[in-house]
């Protein structure tokens, strides 16, 4: 028998279910007392403010505007300082959540961000912990609560690189699907495959675990059964809770195993492109998946990513008899379904090819796809996304 060895790391603390958000305001009075609120636009955060204040509080809220750059970043971090806040809470999507990790991880360290930035920076270790941080995701996709990386824009590099520690993971994760009931259709759509990405690619990737393999096992039929109900009525919430339940196991799958080529493309696209991450995951999933299945059967028939592909159709379809390609075929489907974009769409051109793929296998998640693909595939991938 192999010998196993595997670490897993998730949030310290998880809050999950219809209305939990209501117990942010008591968990947030025990770590601080002046909360920096990180929030998107939609009006969700409002109600919480209001009950942090009932008890007392002092929130400082912060509007996030888009993905977070370098520089909204530091803005923000600058007006955490100034409020002397000693506590950061983040209600919102990926950007909103990725944007409160690097803020509060910032508070309690020296220097510029660009000190612990990958490929841009000095890519220096936090020496200390980061302020108490609660994440409150208003999506189900990014899975954002339970991750140690926080993924930040260049503009000028044209760049989207990551921050990694183990300090980025919350203090609180609270995961409330109450609060994605209004999500748009096509925000549903995008996140939600970003979500299926996030639990197929750890599980046939060339480093699970135990523990990613069975959150990943939970995760992906719930996807099948939540999201096209989700995508046609927001308000169902079975399958709200389905989704945003996958969601969180695809953040843990992805924090304690490895990801793939999607992921891998979808880094230098998001820089490149005005493509929302989630747009570029879900365009990219079905051909990853199709052309890592032909360079398996060509050239590692004996991988255990092609029974692990087979196991994936049949949780996608509740086929018992259904083969990796029947996987594929079930995700092209709900893509067509829910009228995912070509990323033609987003500014993607032939001449950006070279560049894409050269940029791409600089990426630490192609590391983990099951199979190395040629620069080849890697195109004929990108010119199908278009």
């Amino acid at each position: 028998m192999i010998s196993l060895h595997f670490e897993f790391s998730t949030s310290n603390h998880i809050l999950f279910g219809p209305g939990t958000v209501s117990k942010v305001p008591e968990a947030a009075q025990g770590l601080g007392r002046r909360p920096f609120v990180l929030h998107d636009l939609s009006g969700l955060s409002d109600p919480l403010i209001e009950q942090l204040k009932t008890l007392g509080l002092s929130p400082v809220p912060c509007p996030v505007r888009g993905e977070p750059t370098a520089q909204s970043v530091m803005d923000a971090l600058h007006a955490a300082r100034e409020g002397a806040c000693d506590i950061v809470i983040a209600i919102g999507g990926g950007s909103t959540l990725d944007s409160g990790k690097t803020v509060a991880v910032m508070l309690s360290n020296p220097g510029d961000l660009f000190d612990y930035l990958e490929i841009v920076g000095l890519r220096q270790k936090f020496e200390n912990s980061s302020a108490p941080f609660i994440a409150i995701p208003t999506t189900a996709g990014t899975g954002s609560e339970v991750t140690r990386n926080a993924v930040i824009a260049i503009p000028e590099h044209r760049l989207k690189v990551s921050l990694r520690s183990p300090y980025l993971l919350p203090r609180y994760a609270v995961v409330d699907p109450e609060l994605t009931y209004s999500l748009p259709p096509i925000i549903t759509a995008n996140t939600g495959l970003d979500a299926l990405t996030q639990l197929i690619e750890p599980f046939v990737c060339n480093a699970p675990s135990p523990l990613t393999d069975a959150v990943c096992r939970d995760g992906i039929p719930r996807i099948a059964r939540g999201l096209l109900p989700s995508y046609r009525n927001g308000k169902d919430a079975a399958a709200r809770e389905e989704m945003s339940l996958a969601s969180m196991f695809g953040g843990m799958a992805l924090a304690n195993a490895q990801l793939g080529a999607v992921h891998g493309l979808a880094s230098p696209l998001g820089g490149l492109t005005s493509a929302p991450h989630g747009a570029i995951c879900a365009r990219l999933l079905p051909i990853v998946m199709e052309a890592n299945l032909n360079a398996l059967s060509k050239r590692l028939p004996d991988s255990p990513a092609l029974p692990r592909y087979s196991e994936v159709a049949r949780l996608l379809t509740g086929d018992a008899s259904a083969a990796g390609e029947d996987g594929a075929n079930w995700v092209w489907n709900i893509c067509r379904e829910m009228k995912i974009k070509p990323l033609t769409e987003f500014g993607l051109k032939s001449s950006d090819m070279l560049g894409l793929v050269v940029q791409a296998r600089k990426a630490s998640s192609m590391k983990g796809n099951p199979v190395v693909l040629t620069d080849g595939e890697l195109t004929d991938i990108l010119e199908k996304a278009k």
